[in-house]
């Protein structure tokens, strides 16, 4: 067994790494871009799909201000490594739904991204969704399908989040993630869309793979960060 999938392990580095993103968040100088189009939401209420890169899920938290926005989960995978992020995003604040679109060949997987579809198509009645749309495996920033077919059937809108920070870690991981350092300059750019009605979901995918890039480029141009 690794040791990221030892359950006590998982736990103590998932606290260490939730302590550590409170005071990178706490200390990054944020610039914020186009936020409107996220206050109009947070001023409506209801359900919305919130959508950022898997690479850039460790700042995923500071984009939602709990204050004044709906209530969030996030979809997060099955995996152990799931369970790992898992326990560090509710820490802040972010309960999981747990479920994946990877390993679908397989019944139990298939049965647990079924079931985090209903989980989340349950929380947008009420409030916000969080989704690495190219997660868990990639290929990174390639979006898949779930992401448009819960917008479709829910009808909710869907908030592309561009986050970016420098200075920052790079991970050698299979989507180059981003970890905050703190006192260092962050951006969080904002776009939003509904479902086009009529449409067919591989060509909303393929759209919003690059308004979603767009914003994640924006926020790293603020920033100054390399992109990889």
């Amino acid at each position: 067994m690794r040791p990221l999938r030892n359950p006590v392990v998982q736990t103590s580095v998932a606290w260490l790494l939730s302590e550590w993103m409170r005071l990178c968040f706490a200390t990054i100088r944020w610039t914020h871009e186009n936020e409107q189009v996220a206050e109009e939401v947070w001023a409506e209420g209801g359900g919305v799909l919130c959508a950022f890169w898997h690479s850039r899920i460790a700042l995923g938290p500071v984009c939602w201000p709990m204050q004044r926005a709906q209530s969030v989960k996030g979809l997060v995978s099955l995996s152990a490594d799931g369970e790992f992020i898992a326990k560090a995003v509710a820490r802040l604040g972010i309960p999981a739904v747990r479920g994946s679109s990877a390993n679908k060949d397989k019944a139990k997987q298939a049965k647990g991204g079924t079931q985090a579809l209903r989980d989340g198509l349950k929380q947008l009645k009420i409030g916000a969704l969080a989704v690495t749309p190219d997660g868990p495996r990639g290929p990174a920033r390639q979006m898949a399908e779930g992401l448009p077919l819960m917008a479709k059937i829910s009808g909710a809108p869907v908030l592309f989040i561009g986050l970016s920070c420098k200075p920052a870690i790079r991970l050698n991981s299979w989507d180059k993630a981003v970890l905050p350092l703190p006192f260092g300059k962050g951006a969080v750019v904002w776009d939003k869309a509904w479902y086009p009605e009529g449409a067919e979901l591989s060509e909303v995918a393929a759209d919003w793979t690059e308004r979603l890039t767009a914003v994640e480029a924006r926020a790293d141009a603020l920033t100054g960060l390399e992109r990889v």
